[in-house]
């Protein structure tokens, strides 16, 4: 009984670890185009990769016109930069 109740509980586990990275993906051309947009336009010259996660979008190494490197959150909806953590 109780190895039963185990597995069900790590199906329970497994399965919502699978919801929550089914949204997990790389931008569409129409969304890369845009994303790449309001970068430029907050000054960044380069950057590697976007992908959607957690309900945001993730720019990984976004390097700035000053030379600082930066990890990126933008807002899903209106592409607004909601976080940037200095990447040294």
């Amino acid at each position: 009984m109780a190895f039963r109740r185990l597995l069900i509980a790590l199906s329970l586990l497994t399965a919502g670890a699978v919801t929550a990275t089914a949204d997990d993906r790389v931008p569409t051309t129409q969304e890369r185009t845009a994303i790449e947009s309001v970068l430029k336009q907050e000054g960044f010259a380069s950057w590697k990769e976007i992908e959607l996660d957690d309900g945001k979008w993730e720019v990984d190494d976004a390097v700035h016109a000053d030379g600082s490197k930066y990890d990126l959150e933008l807002d899903r909806g209106s592409l607004r930069i909601v976080s940037r953590d200095r990447d040294d």
